[in-house]
């Protein structure tokens, strides 16, 4: 999932969005969903960059507040609706890809970087948050 998260990070670099894998950031992320969900696009049509942005919102977790990937197992799978999610340092599987998807189908009630910031589990990181 590393990979797809630079790989979508490459992709957008020459928009010169601010991607810098920082808690920052996903504010970007809320606002280019947001984008998406403005242009009245079906989701099948946007699948491939809200997964993009999911990979980049779980990198950030794993950089930032100490999460790894982890492949979910069928419950897990079941229950997010997604192959892959993030394993906090307390042991509890969270799924970005997940998150990304609810942002764009709720809207504003799902900000990911308020997810970020209110994430139990994470890291204790003076100054990484910011």
């Amino acid at each position: 999932m590393r990979g797809h998260a630079a790989g979508f990070v490459a992709r957008v670099a020459s928009a010169r969005l601010p991607l810098d894998y920082s808690v920052a950031s996903l504010r970007v992320v809320d606002f280019l969903v947001d984008g998406l969900r403005k242009g009245g696009a079906e989701r099948a049509r946007v699948d491939a960059v809200l997964f993009g942005l999911g990979a980049y919102v779980g990198e950030v977790l794993a950089r930032r507040a100490g999460a790894e990937w982890v492949d979910l197992d069928e419950s897990q799978r079941a229950y997010f609706g997604q192959e892959v999610g993030v394993r906090m340092p307390d042991g509890r599987v969270w799924s970005p890809l997940g998150k990304v998807v609810n942002r764009y189908e709720v809207g504003s009630e799902e900000s990911l970087q308020t997810f970020y910031l209110t994430l139990p589990g994470r890291r204790s990181r003076a100054c990484a948050a910011l």
